[in-house]
């Protein structure tokens, strides 16, 4: 693999509702956003999550590179 093809889990900055996390997974994984909000939701509520991972996932992930429109 080189080093133009890595694939890297970034915060989106377009698929954001709070810090992008869900939409950065999202993208990574080519799985729809509303399937990752609502597994991330589900986790949370009855599987014990923390939303302090939500918070270090925010903390960790960098945001994606900003795009240049040519």
């Amino acid at each position: 693999m080189t080093a133009n093809n890595r694939h890297q889990l970034y915060r989106s900055r377009d698929e954001r509702i709070i810090a992008g996390i869900c939409g950065g997974l999202a993208e990574f994984f080519g799985l729809e956003v509303s399937r990752i909000r609502l597994a991330l939701l589900l986790l949370i509520l009855f599987a014990g999550l923390s939303l302090w991972v939500y918070i270090i996932l925010w903390l960790i992930i960098p945001n994606a590179p900003q795009r240049l429109n040519a």
